[in-house]
C-alpha cells in the first residue's frame, strides 16, 4: 500500500513500516505544502494513506469523502514511536479512504 508520511515525522520511521511502500512529504518533493493542497497531491499521486503527527490536521482538513485515509500519531519522535509499531501498522492497514484512525503512542501533543 502506498503510505506518505508527513515532513512532522521523522524519516527513519519509513525504514520501519517495511510491510508498505512509505515515501516521505520531503522525499516526493512536496514540502512546504499546506495540509488541504497535500491531501489532494497526495490523492492525485495514488497515496493510499496519509500518516502524520499533527493532531490540528483533522480539525483543519475535512477528511470524510476523500480518496485518502489519514492516520494520526499523537508522538513525533522515533524513540517514543518505536515501541507503538505494531500499532501503527495496523492502524495503517486498517485505514479506510475518507476516515481518520488514531495511534496513541503515550505522548499527547497540543
Amino acid at each position: 500500500m502506498r503510505v506518505l508520511l508527513d515532513e512532522d515525522l521523522p524519516h527513519r520511521l519509513r525504514l520501519l513500516i517495511p510491510e508498505h511502500d512509505v515515501v516521505t512529504v520531503s522525499y516526493a518533493g512536496w514540502k512546504g505544502l499546506k495540509n488541504g493542497e497535500l491531501l489532494r497531491t497526495a490523492e492525485a499521486a495514488g497515496y493510499r494513506v496519509f500518516v502524520t503527527g499533527d493532531q490540528k490536521l483533522i480539525k483543519q482538513q475535512n477528511i470524510k469523502g476523500r480518496r485518502i485515509g489519514v492516520v494520526v500519531l499523537s508522538a513525533q519522535k522515533i524513540g517514543e514511536l518505536r515501541p507503538h509499531l505494531k500499532a501503527i501498522n495496523d492502524a495503517i492497514d486498517k485505514s479506510e479512504p475518507g476516515t481518520v484512525r488514531f495511534v496513541e503512542c503515550g505522548v499527547l501533543l497540543g
